[in-house]
């Protein structure tokens, strides 16, 4: 399974391919790759225009000669007989090509039926439920590890709180509450995933109320990610605003898939502001930008101003960063956690990409299989790959 045989070989020619790799996050990935990927790793890049693909190998090969012979693979989205053949080749596929809703079912279908681990980078519910009611099954079947979400969205969160909680009490009752700060741009294709998410609302719900109908039910535990009201927060020293994104679903995903969560878990999840009025017309922006999203008129503007493909340049991403800071407690102690690091959309987003995608491929993981979060899937071995690679977890306190 996994396209490896039995001794730990394989019998397919790539253990990575990134698909998308000429877009803005699918290049910075490649690049990464080529300067960290280990000796030995046989990865690819793949599109759906081969001059683009091959402008993107003559560009790497400059600093990276080895590069000159990277295999190409010429498929686009919506080629089922390309899709599959991708699928099959390859022991990973990290794919990069959003909207996933309207270009990644096809990949994931196809990576499910081949046993082939496969990634993303959605923040994209709809999606993400969809996949599960559509190819959860299949993949537990061929032993295939379905990933989303494995960039800024969700990793920094969903690992930070697997780190938090496993600096609290075993056995009891948690509650974990994250606070984001952010200093970044957004590509094209960012805002053109925001603002479809934004304005499907509706079909969001029934996605939701779908993916209800196939999981089981989790007995004699609970794990719940309520959306929480806006507060000043003594312990951060900041407004709360609630985030009503996809991290919290994915957190409460890995609670309940893993029992260290304990038996009745609750997290929420707030963006850090320091002053009321940034709060208030913070509130008012999302208001707006929720209420424009509903307006196809409205969405196409925004597809005119920034493109997908755009992105910050490499000094505006330079000045860029994040923090996340968790509070944990439970069994009468506290503990206070953070998570940070550089620009989050993209430099930062590319290398948590990139090393989840060497994890599937190398690391020794649980025997899971299906649609799996980032901790259910990798833990504490992405957990490792991330620190090293510069991403910081830490205690900053405890009582």
């Amino acid at each position: 399974m996994n396209g490896q045989d039995g001794t730990g070989g394989t019998e397919r020619p790539h253990d990575i391919v990134i698909f998308g790799a000429t877009g803005f996050v699918g290049e910075l990935t490649a690049r990464y790759l080529a300067r960290h990927a280990p000796e030995g790793c046989r990865w690819a890049i793949a599109g759906r225009s081969r001059q683009k693909l091959e402008q993107l190998r003559s560009s790497l090969s400059v600093q990276h000669p080895e590069c000159a012979e990277l295999p190409l693979v010429v498929a686009a989205s919506d080629d089922a007989r390309a899709i599959g053949e991708l699928a099959a080749s390859a022991r990973v596929v990290a794919s990069t090509v959003g909207p996933y809703l309207w270009h990644g079912e096809g990949l994931v279908a196809a990576c499910a039926d081949a046993g082939t681990d496969y990634l993303d980078l959605t923040g994209e519910p709809e999606f993400v439920d969809l996949m599960f009611v559509r190819h959860d099954a299949r993949a537990r079947e061929t032993g295939a590890r379905l990933v989303h979400a494995c960039g800024f969205d969700s990793v920094p969160h969903d690992l930070g709180v697997y780190f938090t909680v496993r600096e609290l009490p075993e056995g009891v009752p948690l509650k974990v509450d994250g606070f984001v700060r952010t200093r970044a741009a957004f590509s094209g294709g960012t805002l053109a995933s925001a603002l479809n998410v934004l304005g499907r609302g509706r079909k969001s719900l029934q996605a939701a109320r779908e993916r209800r109908l196939h999981e089981p039910r989790l007995v004699g535990r609970r794990a719940r990610s309520p959306l929480g009201g806006p507060r000043f927060s003594r312990e951060t020293g900041a407004w709360a605003l609630p985030l009503p994104l996809i991290d919290p679903q994915i957190i409460a995903r890995s609670a309940r898939a893993l029992p260290r969560y304990g038996p009745d878990f609750r997290y929420r999840h707030y963006a850090a502001v320091n002053s009321l009025p940034v709060a208030l017309g913070g509130v008012a922006a999302v208001g707006t930008l929720v209420g424009l999203a509903q307006l196809p008129l409205a969405r196409r503007w925004f597809s005119t101003v920034v493109k997908p493909g755009d992105g910050p340049t490499e000094e505006r991403r330079a000045r860029s960063w994040f923090s996340v800071r968790f509070v944990g407690e439970g069994g009468g102690r506290k503990v206070y956690t953070e998570v940070s690091g550089g620009d989050p959309g993209y430099d930062e987003t590319a290398k948590i990409f990139a090393e989840s995608a060497l994890s599937l491929a190398f690391d020794p993981l649980p025997n899971h299989s299906g649609q799996l979060t980032p901790a259910v899937a990798m833990g504490d071995a992405l957990l490792e790959r991330l620190q090293t690679a510069g991403i910081r977890f830490r205690v900053a306190a405890r009582c």
